[in-house]
C-alpha cells in the first residue's frame, strides 16, 4: 500500500505544499482536504459586540449587493484560508471575484486553483502590529491583490493594493474625498458615523436591517394612506346619505 503523501498536523494544520499537492492523486487530495480543520483551535477568541457588529455589516451589505446584481461573488468571514505550505489564517471578511458563491468549510486555493482576491481586516482592540504590519507585508507575498483594514478606535481605514506586473509588496491606497477604492469589487470604503461603508455611485450600500426599516417605514406609510382613504370615503359616505335623506325630506314636505 502506497504510504500517504501529506499528513495535516493538528496543532499548525496547513495545506501541502504545491509540487505535492500536484503529485496526490484525486483520492489523497479528498483525504488532505477531509482532514483540514474548518474551525481550528487557533481561531482568535470573540472580540466583543462591537467587533462583531462592524463586521457583519460590511459582510451584509455587500452580500446584498451582489445578490441584487447577479455578480458572482464568494463572500465569507473567519474562513479558514489555506495557501500551500503556510500557515492558515481566518480574516474578518474575504472576497472572491468570480466564482461560485456556495457554501464553503474553507478555501483550499490548491483545490479552488485560485488564491483569495480581498481581505478586510477590522480592528477593535489589542495589538495592532498583526493587521497593520505583519499580515501587509505576509498578504503581500501570498499574492491577494487587495487588503484593507479598519482601525476602528481611530476611525480610518488603510487600504493596500499590488501594483501590475506580478510584484509582492503592496502600494498604500490614497484616499480620494474620504473614499477608498477596491477596483476588485468596484466599490469604496467610507467611514461614516464612526462606522465602516460601502459605497456605490456615492450612495451607501444598505445593511439587512435597514432595508427592513425601509421596508417596514414604506409598509406603514401605505398602510396610513390606505386608511386614511378608508376614512375619507366614509366620510363621504356618510355625507351623501345625509344629503339623501334631507332631499327625500323636502320632498315629502307639503
Amino acid at each position: 500500500m502506497r504510504e500517504s503523501l501529506y499528513d495535516v498536523d493538528p496543532t499548525d494544520p496547513r495545506a501541502p505544499p504545491q509540487e505535492l499537492w500536484d503529485a496526490m492523486s484525486e483520492a489523497e487530495r479528498r483525504r488532505v482536504l477531509a482532514t483540514l480543520p474548518s474551525e481550528p483551535e487557533w481561531a482568535a477568541p470573540p472580540q466583543g459586540d462591537e467587533h462583531r457588529k462592524l463586521k457583519q455589516g460590511a459582510l451584509d451589505a455587500l452580500e446584498q449587493y451582489f445578490r441584487r446584481t447577479g455578480r458572482r461573488v464568494y463572500l465569507a468571514s473567519e474562513l479558514p484560508v489555506y495557501y500551500p505550505g503556510e500557515r492558515v489564517f481566518a480574516p474578518d471578511l474575504i472576497a472572491v471575484v468570480d466564482v461560485e458563491p456556495r457554501d464553503r468549510m474553507s478555501w483550499v486555493v490548491s483545490a479552488e486553483k485560485r488564491g483569495i482576491d480581498l481581505v478586510l481586516e477590522i480592528h477593535v482592540g489589542g495589538e495592532r502590529g498583526k493587521d497593520l504590519r505583519r499580515n501587509v507585508e505576509w498578504f503581500a507575498r501570498l499574492g491577494i491583490p487587495e487588503y484593507f483594514v479598519f482601525d476602528a478606535p481611530r476611525a480610518r481605514v488603510f487600504g493596500y493594493r499590488l501594483p501590475e506586473g506580478g510584484a509582492r509588496t503592496y502600494e498604500p491606497i490614497i484616499p480620494q474625498g474620504g473614499s477608498w477604492t477596491s477596483i476588485i469589487l468596484g466599490l469604496d470604503l467610507v467611514v461614516a458615523q464612526g462606522r465602516l461603508r460601502w459605497v456605490h455611485g456615492g450612495a451607501l450600500l444598505p445593511e439587512s436591517h435597514e432595508l427592513i426599516e425601509r421596508l417596514t417605514s414604506m409598509v406603514d406609510q401605505a398602510l396610513r394612506r390606505a386608511e386614511e382613504e378608508a376614512r375619507r370615503a366614509e366620510e363621504e359616505a356618510r355625507r351623501a346619505e345625509e344629503e339623501a335623506r334631507r332631499g327625500a325630506t323636502r320632498t315629502k314636505a307639503p
